[in-house]
């Protein structure tokens, strides 16, 4: 019960800046309850599966915006939390296979 209401709070609040301690109380239990709870059933922390909704959110933007919207690499990267877009470069490419960019310009 205490993942689905991290999950929730996350899925809801994931373009926000939020922390281990917001997540857990909006769960309900302690920080170090919360990630030994999200290491067994996701095999991340909470702040890894975060990271990964951010990335999921990010590229689908990207795939809807394509190339002729304007939108901006940096931009996306910035929306969905990230203040480096090199560091955003490296977590999408490791995720999705190829960099941001070639998602935007649809190649």
């Amino acid at each position: 019960a205490a993942v689905r209401r991290a999950t929730g709070f996350i899925h809801a609040h994931a373009s926000q800046p939020v922390t281990l301690d917001q997540i857990a109380a909006a769960a309900g239990v302690g920080a170090r309850a919360l990630q030994y709870a999200f290491r067994r059933h996701y095999g991340l922390t909470p702040t890894g599966y975060l990271r990964r909704v951010r990335l999921e959110r990010a590229h689908q933007e990207l795939t809807e915006a394509g190339p002729e919207s304007g939108l901006t690499v940096g931009a996306v990267a910035h929306r969905w939390g990230w203040a480096s877009p090199g560091m955003f470069t490296v977590a999408y490419q490791q995720r999705f296979g190829r960099p941001p960019s070639r998602t935007l310009r649809r190649d």
